[in-house]
């Protein structure tokens, strides 16, 4: 099935947006301008590619795993391409320089990313270094990097968010995606309905500081956590992956928009953050801002029973011992958020989230015994 954004009016982007006046005033904005979902549609990407106006050679991008899943195939159908693969095993500076350099020495005119997040992320940041455009292909929906501008790297062990660029074209295949481990897409559900608690902890910002927030950017985005919701019943089948894909480059469109991770990251994701520092084993990234948001939404003193039924009826984790972490490890990690992106204002800056509260919301939930 072919969905065509018609976000991007340009006839040729050249890594510059299309200029959008909304009510908080004039803002560039970067949105991916082609968007094609369905099953078995990979052959369909050299037509796809010229109706985005790229040629030339590119530089195709991918997983040690990934490549047998889709890289290699992917290859094939791009030969008019000239295609050159380079496989990437970490989400690290080191491994975006590789990149850059390799696709400067082949002559790239685009990139290709074929995998998960962190190809995806690595394909989209390297873009970003060489003013090249860009193309997603994932094969797994963990997580909202499918169609977003930022990428989330590994820097001195900690994760950093850095600007990018948007994809230029998305292409995500609902049969390969839905044969990936059903780990990650439960992953992709949790992160999809943590924007509940990302987008009422902007709201709080703003309410309380007077920070500046855009409605369009938090009604895409909750309207996608709302069909992710939804969608939890039949979250492994195709036609539950189709409609988490959409929700998640709706996700990744809204952050665009807002030209920052507010829509999509709040105290759920601080926590995660934390987390992956604190925690001997850390889970995946949307394993954890899903319990996040649990927690979040009990301080918000909301439904978070809703949040924690839809996670559990997706497959996902919804308490300490499901994500493999310690009780402990847990209230630490709400306890170091705040030192995540001290900007940023969220429901646990606003509580001054004790030890005491910490361990009531966890237990209240059912996050730890």
């Amino acid at each position: 099935m072919l969905i065509w954004t018609g976000l991007c009016m340009a006839t040729k982007r050249a890594l510059t947006c299309d200029r959008i006046v909304q009510d908080m005033g004039t803002k560039w904005m970067q949105l991916p301008r082609g968007v094609l979902v369905g099953e078995d549609i990979l052959e369909e990407l050299p037509g796809f590619l010229r109706s985005l106006g790229l040629s030339g050679r590119c530089l195709l991008v991918t997983g040690e795993s990934t490549r047998r899943v889709a890289g290699e195939r992917v290859g094939e159908i791009l030969q008019e391409h000239a295609p050159e693969m380079v496989t990437v095993e970490s989400a690290t500076q080191d491994e975006v320089a590789r990149v850059v350099e390799r696709a400067r020495r082949a002559g790239a005119s685009f990139l290709v990313g074929v995998g998960g997040g962190k190809v995806i992320d690595v394909a989209k940041l390297s873009s970003y270094r060489l003013g090249l455009e860009f193309v997603s292909i994932p094969t797994a929906a963990s997580h909202d990097g499918i169609a977003s501008s930022m990428a989330s790297l590994r820097s001195n062990g900690m994760p950093v968010s850095e600007n990018a660029v948007a994809p230029l074209g998305i292409v995500a295949d609902t049969r390969i995606i839905a044969s990936a481990p059903r780990r990650l897409t439960a992953s992709g559900f949790g992160d999809a309905i943590a924007k509940l608690t990302a987008t009422m902890d902007w709201e709080l910002a703003h309410r309380v500081l007077g920070e500046e927030l855009s409605e369009y950017s938090i009604a895409l985005s909750r309207m996608s956590a709302r069909i992710a919701m939804r969608s939890c019943g039949d979250a492994h089948t195709v036609a539950g992956v189709r409609r988490l894909v959409k929700a998640l480059i709706s996700c990744g469109v809204a952050m665009s928009i807002a030209g920052s991770s507010r829509p999509g990251s709040g105290a759920e994701h601080k926590f995660s953050h934390a987390l992956d520092m604190i925690a001997a084993k850390p889970a995946l990234h949307g394993e954890q801002v899903g319990v996040g948001s649990i927690i979040a939404m009990y301080l918000h003193g909301g439904e978070w029973w809703r949040i924690r039924s839809a996670l559990k009826l997706a497959g996902a984790p919804v308490s300490a011992q499901e994500l493999g972490v310690e009780d402990r490890e847990v209230i630490l990690a709400l306890l170091e958020a705040r030192k995540v992106k001290p900007e940023r204002y969220t429901i646990i800056e606003h509580v001054n989230l004790s030890r005491e509260m910490a361990e009531k919301a966890a237990r209240a939930t059912g996050v730890i015994e």
